[in-house]
Order: C-alpha cells, then sequence, then structure tokens
C-alpha cells in the first residue's frame, strides 16, 4: 500500500491512515502535533510562473528536430529532445492578463497556435529620493538616454547558439535583496517604469561572478544603469549587471559560471552601492529569482 497523507500533506503510516478513516485517530490532533515540512525544491528551471514579469513552460510535445517558436515575430528559446519540447515564454511586466498565444512552426512548414494564460500578480511599490537630474532630465541627458535606448534594444534582440546546457543559475553576488523585481518605482515623487531586476545590496568592490556560461555581449556606461556588462547566455537569455565600479571583461569574452565580470559599485542612478542584476528572456525583463533556488 503507498504511503498515505493527512490533509496537511504530511506522511502517516498504514495503521494511522486506517485509524483515521475508522474514526478512531484524530487528524487534527496528527496536524498540530507534527513539524511542518517545507515546500519542495523546484526540480526544473527556470519555475513555471505565468504572470507578467515570470515565465511560461509551454509543452510542444514529441518531435524528431527542435521545433521553432515565436511570440509575435520573436523567437522563443526551446529546449528538451525528441520525447519532449519544452518552450520558455519570457512574459513582459507590461503583459496584459489573460489568453495568450505563441506559434509553433510544424515539421510540414505550417504553422500552429498554441495558447496559455496569464494571470494577475501585484507588485510592491517603493518610493525611493535620488538626485534631481536624474528624474527630470535636462535636454542634452534626454537626448543620451534616446541614444543608449535604441542601442539596448538591438542588445536585446540578440539570439545566439550554442543554446543554453542548463538553467538553473548562480546568484552573481552574496549579499541581501535590497530591492525585489517587478516594484513599482516611484523617485522623488514621480511614477516610473517597474523595477525590471533584483537588487543585492554589496559592499563597493565586491566581485560579480557570472551566473551561468555566456559570452559578454555589450559593456559601457549608461546614463541609469552606469558601468553595465551584458552576458549572453544563448537562445534570447541574457543577463544585464549594472551600477559597476570595475568592468573587467570586453565584449567577445567568454565566461563560464563563478568568472569575474565586474565589481559592485553605485555608477548611474543609484541610492548607494548594490548590483542590479537583470535577466532577460525573448526581449522581457522577467523575474531572476525563477531561475535559482533560494
Amino acid at each position: 500500500m503507498p504511503p498515505s497523507f493527512d490533509s496537511h500533506g504530511s506522511m502517516i503510516s498504514r495503521r494511522q491512515a486506517l485509524l483515521a478513516t475508522a474514526g478512531l485517530l484524530s487528524t487534527g490532533l496528527h496536524a498540530a502535533t507534527s513539524k511542518p515540512s517545507k515546500p519542495p525544491a523546484p526540480s526544473v528551471w527556470p519555475q513555471d510562473l505565468r504572470v507578467p514579469g515570470g515565465v511560461a513552460r509551454l509543452s510542444l510535445g514529441p518531435a524528431a528536430q527542435r521545433p521553432l517558436a515565436f511570440t509575435g515575430e520573436v523567437p522563443l528559446l526551446v529546449l528538451g529532445d525528441a520525447i519532449e519540447w519544452t518552450a520558455l515564454v519570457g512574459i513582459p511586466l507590461a503583459a496584459v492578463t489573460g489568453e495568450a498565444f505563441i506559434t509553433v512552426q510544424t515539421s510540414h512548414g505550417g504553422t500552429r497556435q498554441l495558447a496559455y494564460s496569464v494571470g494577475p500578480k501585484q507588485y510592491r511599490e517603493q518610493r525611493l529620493k535620488v538626485a534631481p537630474g536624474t528624474v527630470d532630465l535636462s535636454p542634452e541627458d534626454e537626448a543620451r538616454y534616446e541614444r543608449e535606448h535604441t542601442h539596448l534594444a538591438q542588445v536585446m534582440a540578440s539570439f545566439s547558439e550554442p543554446l543554453p546546457a542548463a538553467l538553473r543559475m548562480q546568484v552573481p553576488v552574496p549579499g541581501r535583496r535590497s530591492s525585489s523585481f517587478g516594484l513599482r518605482r516611484v523617485f522623488n515623487g514621480q511614477a516610473r517604469n517597474p523595477h525590471s531586476g533584483m537588487d543585492i545590496a554589496a559592499a563597493t568592490g565586491t566581485p560579480v561572478l557570472a551566473p551561468l556560461p555566456g559570452r559578454v555581449l555589450d559593456t559601457g556606461d549608461y546614463f541609469f544603469n552606469g558601468n553595465t556588462v551584458w552576458l549572453d547566455h544563448g537562445g534570447g537569455l541574457l543577463g544585464m549587471f549594472c551600477h559597476l565600479s570595475a568592468i573587467d571583461v570586453q565584449p567577445g569574452d567568454v565566461l563560464q559560471t563563478g568568472q569575474r565580470l565586474g565589481a559592485v559599485g553605485a555608477t548611474g542612478r543609484v541610492t548607494g552601492p548594490h548590483l542590479h542584476w537583470s535577466v532577460c528572456l525573448n526581449r522581457a525583463m522577467v523575474d531572476p529569482a525563477l531561475f535559482f533556488s533560494a
């Protein structure tokens, strides 16, 4: 007889299960005296969380060759094998809730649509005080921001091979999570775009390490992000590391997990030294916490 579980998910013996069925054992008393069990650790990364800023893991079924899948015209990361392929869909923070679709190319050259649902998620609000010139931009700073925005849109469109062999990430720097993904940011009383990454507080100079193998795609000093490194992990999965005090790599360098790419700093628009870490999947910023076990 397979093990039985009480209403709280704790395993009970066959004898206890029979007594409980006969009304001779109080399952409420048993639940009160048993130790609470920890939720099981995820077995796959990224975790499936179909909300704005989350990731949808969509089964494409079996196929002899890796299928091609798209959200709009943007290619998706598809991993697996001939037994089952899975499309990983980064859901933008600006996505509306409800039904969404991806397009899958069939082996005969046609296409089919695969539907999934995006649920709601309420992110908290964070109010910050920063230098006034980083909120109400001068014409010169506005022009600089627009140039950088256009350049970074091209960086985010990267889709390269080889595809990543594994997706469980290493946190790039130890420290306290000072600001989580998706926070609604209010700078000097003015609402701005939600926070598109994870902030980790650490001392200036703390090494920042690659969370996965990747090729350095871009480096630079940006108005808001300060000294920044972009890593291309393959298949439209990118990492962005901002506010660095030092950049120790250059475009084209290939890093393995745990190799140093720079150091924590306070460059760009910041209130103190920390690492801003973003994960971009099919051009959508998604929650980095979905890629590692806390």
